[in-house]
């Protein structure tokens, strides 16, 4: 082999050898990054759901710019946090739970040059809530971009962006069973209640129907007398028989009306 030749092919070798390592170096560099931001988002939340104002406070800069698609801007530490205190943690009976939604949370590296600087996460969140101590249900829906910036080796939160706003949708988790079609004519007819005049219960297409005004909505039978919706945490537990049959509505758990049978 020539001379020439081989320090051409050395060349080559160690340009791509280069260019490997920048390559893999890089990779790490945003790997280490990613985790970096999202340990620290997981702590900042953390704080969050658990009212912590002094773990919430040390997590964002002092000129800290929040903007929120309800409740307009709010700027610096001490105004955001003095907000979260008087607001949503201001009632015990009253509590609100932020959870990432599986599969949106993004991060994307800021650099001046070859130095990471900062670095924007964004993502969905759901919002779950507590009242007077009952059960938990899911509540509202969101879109959030967060800006971390990092200073004399400490990553904090810049200017926070919390968007679209509304409620979120539910999500069926009880199964469905079958039912002969003996089993589903017990239970049709007109039921009446404090708040419900009018429901008619028929059979359709193997299953049963509810009517009432201007609602029409399938209900699916989970055991031999409780049936669900699919739309809304709502449950329909059929009780006593025959003239002297009701229906008991429950949502999210909770009673809210009980209706009886109409004989005429």
């Amino acid at each position: 082999m020539k001379k020439g030749t081989c320090c051409r092919a050395t060349f080559t070798v160690l340009l791509f050898v280069s260019i490997f390592c920048r390559s893999l170096n890089a990779q790490t560099a945003a790997s280490d990054l990613t985790a970096t931001i999202l340990h620290n988002d997981s702590l900042f939340w953390n704080a969050y759901n658990q009212c912590d104002i002094g773990k919430m406070k040390k997590w964002i800069t002092d000129d800290v710019e929040f903007y929120h698609d309800k409740g307009g801007i709010t700027l610096g530490n001490e105004n955001l946090v003095l907000s979260i205190k008087n607001g949503l943690c201001s009632n015990k009976d009253f509590r609100i739970r932020r959870e990432a939604v599986p599969g949106t949370v993004q991060v994307f590296p800021l650099r001046k040059a070859d130095t990471i600087y900062g670095a924007i996460i964004s993502g969905e969140h759901y919002f779950y809530i507590t009242q007077n101590g009952q059960k938990e249900f899911l509540d509202g829906h969101a879109r959030f971009t967060h800006l971390w910036l990092l200073k004399d080796g400490v990553w904090k939160m810049s200017r926070i962006l919390s968007y679209d706003h509304g409620p979120a949708a539910y999500i069926n988790k009880r199964k469905e069973m079958t039912l002969p079609e003996t089993a589903l004519r017990q239970f049709t007819g007109r039921y009446k209640g404090p708040q419900t005049n009018n429901l008619l219960i028929r059979e359709e297409k193997g299953g049963l129907v509810l009517v009432t005004g201007n609602t029409k909505m399938r209900l699916y039978p989970e055991t031999k007398t409780l049936f669900f919706a699919k739309e809304r945490d709502l449950t329909f537990e059929f009780t006593g028989s025959g003239q002297g049959r009701g229906i008991r509505v429950r949502e999210r758990g909770e009673i809210v009306e009980e209706l009886k049978f109409e004989t005429s």
